[in-house]
């Protein structure tokens, strides 16, 4: 399943994550596409701040650490950022199957990933909108647990 968002602004790509954020179950991967700029942190940023229900929530950017981790309820969060990743072997020394298992997963540049991607998960692509603060966001359902939510949510945002 697929669905494209057009987002007038980061309030709308907030109030986007926040909508996904609130169908989040262990074992989500979500899988963040776009250039350099396009907001995919910020978007990572926004979902997270949801599920903690705290818009103040500090969420820093995992460029160099390459994973944050946040122990959240009811879902904890991993948030990894491969863009510096060189080969998919170097995923691995990021305990990347625990938070496959254990966790949703926000994955920045995941390309990286390679063969290692799970079959099940969310294509998120962002793109440039008709100006700029807006974006055209794509939502790319694979696995039936991803298309039904996706079904499911209200498709209205400002």
């Amino acid at each position: 399943m697929e669905k494209t968002v057009d987002i007038k602004d980061q309030a709308g790509t907030e109030e986007l994550a926040a909508r996904l954020a609130a169908v989040a179950q262990v074992g989500d991967v979500i899988l963040m596409h776009g250039t350099l700029g396009m907001g995919k942190s910020a978007f990572c940023r926004a979902y997270i701040r949801a599920l903690a229900q705290n818009p103040h929530e500090e969420v820093p950017s995992p460029t160099f650490t390459l994973v944050q981790i946040y122990d959240l309820a009811p879902v904890p969060v991993w948030h990894f950022d491969l863009y510096r990743l060189s080969d998919p072997e170097e995923v691995h020394e990021l305990d990347i199957e625990d938070a496959f298992s254990e966790a949703v997963s926000l994955i920045e540049w995941p390309d990286r990933l390679d063969y290692l991607t799970p079959e099940t998960h969310l294509d998120i692509y962002i793109e440039p909108g008709s100006n700029a603060d807006a974006r055209q966001i794509r939502l790319v359902a694979s696995g039936e647990s991803w298309q039904q939510r996706i079904a499911g949510l209200n498709w209205n945002v400002a």
